[in-house]
């Protein structure tokens, strides 16, 4: 009884060590500057997408204030995906209420179409102006991620339509650059995948349906410093880590 009391010590002990570990070497990781596109067409919400905001609000909050592990980002910018609009400091010291409510005044569901290569050579211009290329950048785009050509649609759209999506303002923008795809169907998951073109940038998706969890997540009583189930949630499947891949 003592020997195995001594193997569980020491392996409790073992465990701590990798822990610790683990969250010293997510704390010596480069902070990176962290992007939202929000898709504000009228189409997106009336596919049932009407608490992506409240997501959004969640995230960035949880992100701000390092919660559950997750990543305190650089800088964050919040813009319309085809909009000249971003929104960056003044959503710090908010509360998430506070955030969501800021976010909704200032991007409603107003556009037709998302203009993701506009998106995207804005976040170039942005981190470059600001001067953030030496580090990290993650792209999060809530979006069902259909091209301009298929957003008005029923149908998917042709492949041509996704090859039209351009990230080359993002290749060699940053030491990393990763695009994560939030609240895509898995065919349109897919297409981007197989058919945008990209050489050094990561890919991200998260599927519609996986995307209706976090909400299952939230303890209503609860502060948000102990609602360790989103937070993790959220590390496991919106931040998970993505090896380069062509």
């Amino acid at each position: 009884m003592r020997a195995l009391a001594r193997v569980t010590v020491i392996a409790a002990l073992l465990l701590g060590a990798l822990v610790a570990e683990s969250d010293a070497a997510r704390d010596r990781r480069p902070r990176e500057s962290l992007f939202i596109g929000l898709d504000t067409s009228g189409a997106f919400y009336c596919a049932g997408h009407d608490d992506a905001l409240a997501f959004v609000a969640h995230y960035i909050y949880g992100h701000l204030n390092g919660l559950g592990g997750l990543s305190t980002p650089l800088d964050v910018f919040v813009g319309a995906i085809g909009a000249e609009d971003s929104e960056d400091a003044t959503l710090a010291g908010k509360t998430i209420a506070q955030i969501e409510q800021t976010l909704r005044q200032r991007f409603p569901p107003t556009d037709t179409l998302s203009h993701f290569n506009v998106f995207f050579r804005r976040v170039a211009r942005i981190a470059a102006e600001r001067n953030l290329v030496a580090r990290p950048i993650s792209v999060v785009l809530i979006t069902e991620g259909l091209p301009d050509v298929a957003a008005g649609s029923p149908a998917l759209g042709a492949a041509g339509a996704y090859r039209q999506i351009d990230l080359g303002p993002l290749e060699y923008l940053a030491p990393r650059v990763t695009v994560r795809l939030a609240y895509a169907s898995p065919p349109v998951a897919d297409r981007w995948r197989t058919l945008v073109p990209r050489q050094r940038v990561r890919l991200a998706t998260v599927s519609q349906e996986a995307m209706k969890e976090w909400r299952t997540l939230v303890q209503p009583n609860a502060p948000a410093a102990e609602q360790e189930p989103l937070w993790q949630w959220m590390r496991d499947n919106v931040d998970v880590r993505v090896r380069r891949s062509l």
